[in-house]
């Protein structure tokens, strides 16, 4: 947790939050109580409690943000097909674009208790026999079962048109990159070339998540091998599942990989290989993993475009913050790894 900015406390109306929140939930009694989680490369969440009663605000960040991004009604429309049948997602409870409240759209969803793991394993994790190992099936378990859902129930097939999912994503993530590049980087252009002319038929369509990593995660205190909240799914739709265990195992780093800014906690020893992770998903999946390795790279690529807009937005000034400004070495070598994933595949 952390204290609340001078911005979070000048730019949202508390009092206002608080009328909302005890009309719309009755369990919400008392005195409005806030902190802020540790921020984040995109959205804002804070965990806000009346009385009993605990929940959690997500919004997008504040100042200026591309369009479409940061969709706050989407995700929390997500939330109402998504949670009853994987209750791993939180419950929604309401939803407001509301400008005497903050600037932004925003919800308040349920707060799922235990730890979410980023950059340290927590202290009372330590000393668990095979914990990294531990924590590795429960992510690629959760992955498993969130393919596993059948998605002609709670109406999910409205959640995205998969047909052409793969294309639209290849052909999107490399207009974004090439609209937000502040540099030029060897062997780009023939690796954007190379992802468009070898999209592969995708399987069967599935529930995607499009944001599946460790730190989206949360597992029990005293259970680490159960996992008790996934979250962040604004980006959630019906398509190709394969674009989610690319990206699992692109967020999954291993002793060797440069400098990316994501979470170097999976480099530790104890923790699964990327293709120790790739084998347990086909194990109790049973896809086909031939072409996996043209999603790892797409991941690779798509990630490293995720942090060259955030980057190009700080460079720019629309958003102030230091953490964004080594941002740019991530970028590149997350495009380095794709092209050298390209070269060795992770089946070899």
């Amino acid at each position: 947790m952390a204290v609340l900015t001078e911005q979070d406390r000048s730019e949202i109306n508390w009092t206002k939050l608080k009328e909302l929140l005890t009309e719309s939930i009755p369990q919400a009694n008392g005195e409005l109580q806030v902190q802020r989680f540790s921020a984040g490369y995109s959205n804002i969440t804070y965990a806000v409690s009346i009385g009993e009663w605990k929940g959690v605000l997500r919004r997008p960040p504040f100042g200026a943000i591309p369009p479409r991004a940061h969709d706050m009604e989407r995700e929390y429309k997500i939330l109402q097909k998504i949670h009853p049948v994987f209750p791993l997602a939180p419950k929604p409870y309401v939803y407001r674009d509301n400008l005497e409240i903050m600037d932004k759209h925003f919800y308040v969803m349920e707060l799922k208790e235990g730890v979410v793991i980023d950059d340290d394993l927590p202290e009372h994790y330590k000393d668990i026999e095979g914990i990294r190992k531990i924590i590795s099936e429960a992510v690629i378990d959760s992955l498993v079962s969130l393919h596993s859902i059948d998605i002609n129930q709670n109406q999910l097939r409205e959640l995205g048109k998969p047909e052409g999912f793969l294309e639209r994503q290849v052909k999107g993530w490399i207009k974004r990159y090439n609209r937000s590049k502040t540099s030029e980087y060897d062997g780009v252009s023939q690796l954007e070339e190379w992802l468009l002319a070898r999209i592969p038929n995708s399987p069967e369509p599935t529930i995607v998540h499009n944001d599946f990593k460790l730190n989206n995660m949360m597992f029990a205190n005293s259970q680490p091998g159960k996992v008790t909240g996934v979250f962040d799914w604004e980006l959630s739709t019906i398509g190709d599942p394969l674009t989610d265990v690319g990206a699992a195992l692109a967020y999954w780093t291993e002793p060797g990989d440069a400098d990316t800014g994501l979470t170097a906690l999976t480099k530790e020893e104890g923790f699964f290989s990327r293709k120790q992770m790739l084998e347990l998903y086909a194990e109790k999946s049973g896809r086909d993993m031939s072409q996996i390795d043209y999603y790892l790279v797409f991941s690779f690529y798509k990630i490293a475009s995720i942090l060259q807009q955030i980057y190009a937005r700080w460079k720019s000034g629309e958003i102030q913050d230091d953490r964004f400004a080594d941002l740019d070495k991530g970028v590149e070598n997350l495009l380095l790894k794709a092209q050298q994933a390209r070269k060795s595949p992770i089946l070899r």
